[in-house]
């Protein structure tokens, strides 16, 4: 398989030994172009924000900072392909539900690692050579509905689903909210842990009484703004200060 550039990898895991078996794996491969690592999810965060890369092997137990927190903390600076690794598959659920590739249980043999290390290629493959999704399509009995995706106002996580929202008319979608992130681009943002919204249906950014911010809609619907996606969506929207009370 032939991806557009070398792959980076990094390998998040407070245990060293559990690293190491990782990173043996990998550098027996052409198509990784550096490997790097590192023992706690806080060092994860700042490693992934400057260095970019494409895969992330993650442990979900770390102490102070497991694989969940650090996946929330970057918000929407999330890299292309994450897959989790732990010694408990109680997670793995909410592993998939936070847009994981994989799922591997330690202790796994090559052949399992070899799986699921194709699959990110092929993940990463694609997002290499695909431009942002036009169309999203909407499954139900008997039906398919195409949606533009310009005419989506905002999507909101349910569970295991994705409620999209196109002017009154609600649709569900079995995907999770970074899968659709990653598939919208440039012209979607999340503001919150749970809410993406389409960045031409922003009418403003009010602060509430409360302290808390709301993004406004051209259509009035009001969608709470996390703090943690504030700064970003004020860059992006050319917003050099915070709303004035």
């Amino acid at each position: 398989m032939t991806l557009a550039a070398p792959i980076r990898v990094l390998v998040v895991d407070d245990e060293p030994l559990a690293r190491r078996n990782v990173t043996v794996l990998l550098r027996g491969d052409s198509e990784i172009e550096a490997v790097s690592e590192c023992g706690s999810g806080a060092e994860a965060i700042e490693i992934i924000g400057r260095w970019q890369p494409h895969l992330v092997f993650l442990d979900v137990q770390m102490p102070e900072c497991g694989g969940f927190d650090v996946l929330e903390l970057l918000g929407t600076e999330l890299p292309p392909a994450i897959i989790f690794v732990t010694a408990y598959d109680e997670y793995a659920l909410q592993a998939f539900e936070v847009g994981a590739l994989d799922y591997l249980l330690k202790p796994f043999d090559d052949a399992r690692f070899y799986r699921a290390l194709q699959r990110a290629k092929g993940k990463l493959a694609h997002y290499a050579a695909e431009p942002p999704t036009r169309r999203l399509v909407v499954r139900s009995p008997g039906q398919l509905l195409f949606l533009n995706v310009s005419d989506i106002d905002w999507i909101e996580a349910a569970s295991y689903y994705a409620c999209v929202h196109v002017g009154r008319d609600t649709h569900i979608l079995r995907r999770t909210l970074s899968e659709l992130e990653g598939d919208l681009g440039d012209g979607f943002i999340r503001i919150h842990r749970s809410i993406i919204v389409n960045l031409d249906r922003i009418q403003g950014i009010e602060l509430q009484s409360a302290g808390e911010y709301e993004v406004v809609l051209k259509s009035s619907v009001r969608l709470r703004l996390s703090r943690r996606f504030r700064k970003r969506l004020q860059e992006r929207m050319g917003a050099m200060a915070a709303p004035s009370r």
